[in-house]
């Protein structure tokens, strides 16, 4: 008798975009959250002691991937800032008003502004909330993939189990049933020979 045999069933891949997906939505989440909080603690900075101070603009961004330069003096020293929002019209030589944290020269913002690069707070409020969707789809259907695998996994033992099961009992019950009627017929045979 051919032993019944069921073809294991091929479970279907996730594909790799996924979990590449999640892995690069959790770093761009983390990423901006980054971001944020550093212009948040030199926002902090800046607002717990300002020192007021002229600059001059001595770079403006032409859209070829140069940002605005603004030179000022600080303690006594001579220092840079890049990327400051400036003011529509502003041009080369213009002289603008900065506001630096009284004990980091370095941390800097344009007068009037809570944050020194205004830009990076934005980005980050809309690209965490997104990222983190991103990442938590990406991790229920990669859950919801890994649960279907266990499942259709466990069905594939159950229905090999059941096959080995179905072709043991095929392949010993008649010799079981034989056995039995072959020793009812010998009682009864005695029985009948002793009667």
């Amino acid at each position: 008798m051919r032993s019944a045999t069921v073809p294991p069933q091929r479970s279907p891949r996730l594909g790799r975009g996924w979990y590449l997906t999640a892995v690069l939505s959790a770093v761009l989440a983390v990423g901006m959250c980054l971001l944020g909080w550093r212009q948040a603690e030199q926002a902090d900075r800046i607002g717990a002691h300002p020192v007021r101070v002229d600059g001059v603009v001595t770079q403006l961004p032409n859209g070829g991937g140069s940002y605005s330069t603004v030179s000022y003096q600080a303690a006594g020293q001579h220092h840079t800032a890049t990327a400051l929002p400036l003011a529509d019209g502003t041009g080369l030589g213009d002289t603008v008003c900065l506001e630096h944290a009284a004990d980091e020269p370095k941390v800097v913002r344009i007068c009037g502004d809570t944050y020194p690069q205004p830009v990076g707070v934005g980005l980050a409020r809309f690209s965490v909330p997104v990222a983190v969707l991103l990442f938590a789809v990406c991790v229920l259907r990669i859950r919801r993939h890994r649960r279907a695998v266990a499942v259709r996994s466990g069905q594939n033992r159950l229905a090999s189990t059941v096959a080995l099961a179905t072709e043991v009992l095929a392949d010993g019950m008649p010799a079981i049933t034989q056995g039995k009627r072959s020793r009812r017929r010998r009682r009864a045979g005695g029985r009948r020979g002793l009667h």
